[in-house]
């Protein structure tokens, strides 16, 4: 197991990695992403739909993990995620255009491959398969009739626990490490029914879609309400818990006032 002040030195390692990679290639890592934490929102949904209140949430719970185990394992970006980048811009590993340039396209990315699941989804009739639509269209609506402040709140108790999960997975070098690491934070949050805006990408786009393909009424599902209750507080909730709540206080604890692990090279390169 590595110590949590290796996680940290080895994460700075990780961050120039990201700097170095080409934009067109860290977008279609962030499509694969947004992909995966779709399918995994696809699966917890059906496993689910027997079952009411707490217990649906806890076979949710059960399900969801796959996604981030598939980010994890199978290697790609994702939006949640890369809020760690907080630590190597203060410990001056990279830029701040840098780490901005990344979570724009990594947030387009992951975007983009949660619609294409919906999409699929939706068009393939799975939902109605399963007689599912009118649950699919109902969730959305929830997530977009939420009051902004609650939005923002939800979003950041969801991160601490989704960046705590990539923060343990870290500590493994192991696939069987990770996917064990990642495992009960990602469940947690999932049972507690906190809002994470990669998930939320996908389950308000196959909810506007549902409404649309199967004639399902859902008065509060517009798109203004999904971008303005949802999608923007949700965000900037994530980023809050990520940075703020995780990647803040570990850089303070375990690299601060360390000697910087970075070469001058890559500090020079990301100034450019």
């Amino acid at each position: 197991m590595n110590t949590p002040k290796i996680i940290a030195e080895k994460y700075l390692d990780v961050a120039q990695n990201k700097m170095k990679t080409p934009w067109y290639k860290t977008l279609m890592l962030a499509v694969m992403a947004g992909m995966f934490i779709a399918v995994g929102s696809v699966a917890a949904t059906i496993a689910s739909r027997s079952f009411e209140g707490a217990t649906a949430n806890i076979v949710k719970g059960a399900i969801f993990p796959v996604g981030l185990a598939m980010v994890i394992v199978a290697g790609s970006e994702l939006f949640t995620g890369n809020c760690l980048l907080i630590m190597p811009l203060l410990q001056r590993c990279i830029s701040l255009k840098g780490m901005a340039k990344n979570l724009a396209i990594v947030y387009v990315g992951n975007f983009i491959g949660s619609i294409i699941i919906a999409l699929i989804a939706t068009y393939s009739h799975a939902f109605q398969i399963a007689d599912l639509a009118p649950k699919i269209v109902d969730i959305a609506e929830q997530k977009a009739t939420l009051d902004f402040g609650q939005a923002l709140l939800l979003g950041i108790m969801c991160n601490i626990f989704v960046s705590i999960a990539v923060w343990m997975s870290m500590s493994s070098n192991s696939a069987s490490g990770k996917i064990v690491a990642l495992y009960l934070p990602i469940m947690a949050f999932i049972i507690c029914g906190f809002e994470h805006s990669v998930a939320n990408m996908y389950y308000l786009t196959s909810g506007l879609l549902s409404s649309a393909v199967f004639n399902i009424s859902a008065e509060g599902l517009t798109v203004s309400n999904c971008i303005f209750n949802n999608l923007i507080p949700v965000t900037l909730g994530n980023m809050i818990g990520g940075m703020v709540c995780v990647g803040l206080p570990y850089w303070f604890i375990y690299l601060h006032q360390e000697k910087s692990h970075c070469t001058a090279e890559t500090q020079e390169n990301e100034k450019k």
